[in-house]
């Protein structure tokens, strides 16, 4: 089969869909290439590079006769009636917004799969284009903000006198969230973040920003790793939430975004005109209406307290060389996984969950129109733990027979004991019997003191030791002031003393690096 690769006709876009690399790798899968000329120019891949990765240049006319074509954004509706019948188009669609395209493609009888439907599993992950790029915008978004702001993001101390770091506040914690929190967090920023989902809260944390929470109000679960609709309360809550960051922050970057719908109002115009002046906001999701009343899409926007608010669409974009590398291995990896014979004949299972979900039309040969598989089967790939009831645990069974029959036996072996000791030290001076009574007392009592020490501020072998090493300290400070000893038995003990001494202090000093090296030192608050 023969697979086509278009230039992108989008104002302003760089990205293409196959890199000379990936080029390489379809003709290893059987597959034959054929490049609109200057479709990679933008993303700095000149056509000498396809060529000599094995592809073949050709006009555009040409590359819609193939059996596959290759895309990143949505083709128009003119490009579908060049198209072949009964070919393949694997590109971006957003099915929900698209729907005209998507009744041209049924019309045209062609078979189209949607990179923006990638399930959100694990095995999905090596294709999931949407966090391949929306990595790329998260990082690109701080980038733009630090050259919006005019200001370090890190903090500084200088001769001319210290300048304190800037706080920023990212909402939304999805790919492209954490790109920002770890862009920001890495430029030296204080970083804030809200999510209404709770399963991201450790990946906040473990970036080393701050997870803000709303309180009481639950915060919202997914089955599907998107965030959807919230209630009319955590909408309240979370809105309060915002407008006391707002007079905080100095940037705020917004991501919030419901697939197949238009995004979230989040930043009101009370909330922006309460920020400081020379503030930013980055509104990443100004493509489906963005999270900032102020927000235009493509401009950026400055209110009348001089706070910026920029509403560009292509973020992933700015970046065409890695975003064009990105979504190529992505389409690579899809292809790789139905083309199982590597044999340059792809087969569409349904049964894989996988393709399953990306279909949106597929062709019928008896109909003469293709198929609408759109919406796809719901699936569940959610991380929040599902709420189960905990069971009580069972009470052990006591058996009686077997309980006199162990109390029979423990009692007998005792007596034995007992008499077997008496026997043996009738033998022996009385005054050694007494010190032996001694050190079995006392062995017995030791083992119980010892193992009952509490490890809450040492490791179980560091409490265990230094009990045992106190111990020994009491007995021989006993040893050095009796009188009934001699000299060399007095340095013993002294010497039992010191060394019993230094377990104590190296356990506890021991224990107190171990302990340093789990506290993790604020920098916001000098180290304290």
């Amino acid at each position: 089969m023969q697979i086509g690769v278009r230039k992108e006709i989008q104002a302003n876009e760089k990205r293409v869909a196959l890199t000379p690399t990936s080029v390489s790798k379809l003709k290893k899968l059987g597959y034959q290439v054929v490049i609109e000329s200057e479709a990679g120019q933008a993303s700095t891949y000149p056509d000498q590079m396809y060529i000599e990765a094995g592809a073949t240049v050709v006009p555009r006319e040409q590359v819609y006769q193939a059996d596959i074509l290759l895309a990143v954004n949505p083709l128009e509706r003119d490009e579908v009636a060049l198209l072949k019948e009964g070919a393949t188009v694997i590109s971006f669609l957003y099915p929900a917004q698209n729907t005209e395209l998507v009744t041209a493609l049924q019309e045209k009888n062609i078979t189209s799969l949607a990179m923006d439907m990638v399930p959100r599993i694990s095995r999905a992950q090596a294709m999931d284009a949407l966090s391949s790029l929306a990595n790329i915008a998260g990082y690109r978004a701080v980038v733009e903000a630090a050259a919006q702001f005019g200001r370090f993001l890190n903090g500084q101390i200088t001769a001319a006198g210290k300048i304190a770091p800037a706080k920023v506040l990212v909402i939304g914690a999805g790919v492209a969230g954490l790109a920002a929190i770890g862009t920001a967090k890495n430029l030296g920023a204080i970083v804030r973040a809200f999510d209404a989902r709770p399963e991201v809260k450790e990946q906040v944390e473990s970036m080393g920003a701050q997870f803000l929470t709303i309180g009481h109000i639950e915060q919202q679960k997914t089955n599907d790793g998107y965030t959807r609709s919230t209630s009319e309360e955590f909408d309240r809550k979370s809105a309060e939430l915002y407008a006391a960051q707002a007079k905080e922050v100095d940037i705020i970057i917004t991501t919030a975004a419901i697939p197949g719908r238009k995004a979230p109002l989040l930043i009101t115009k009370e909330m922006v005109d309460s920020m400081k002046p020379g503030s930013v906001i980055i509104d990443i999701a100004a493509a489906t209406g963005g999270n900032c009343a102020y927000t235009q899409a493509g401009q950026v926007v400055t209110t009348d307290n001089g706070v910026k608010v920029v509403g560009y669409t292509n973020y992933q974009s700015l970046l065409g060389n890695q975003a064009s590398e990105l979504y190529a291995n992505n389409l690579v990896n899809l292809l790789s996984l139905i083309t199982p014979e590597k044999n340059g004949q792809y087969q569409l299972e349904q049964s894989d969950v996988i393709v399953r979900n990306m279909l949106v039309t597929l062709t019928d040969g008896e109909k003469g129109q293709a198929s609408l598989l759109y919406p796809p089967p719901p699936i569940s790939v959610s991380a929040a733990p599902k709420e189960t009831a905990k069971a009580a645990p069972a009470k052990p069974q006591v058996d009686a027979k077997t309980l006199a029959r162990k109390l029979i036996w423990q009692t007998v072996g005792l007596a034995l004991a007992f008499l077997v000791y008496l026997y043996l030290t009738s033998f022996l001076p009385a005054s050694f019997v007494a010190d032996l009574n001694i050190f079995m007392l006392a062995s017995v009592l030791g083992y119980f003191l010892i193992w009952n020490v509490h490890s809450a501020l040492h490791t179980p072998l560091m409490s265990l030791t230094n009990a045992l090493s106190g111990i020994v300290v009491i007995g021989a400070i006993y040893q050095v002031s009796s009188v009934e000893f001699g000299v060399l038995a007095k340095l013993l003990a002294l010497i039992g003393v010191f060394l019993g001494g230094l377990n104590i202090f190296g356990g506890f000093a021991v224990t107190h690096r171990m302990l340093s090296m789990f506290i993790k030192k604020d920098k916001d608050q000098g180290g304290k």
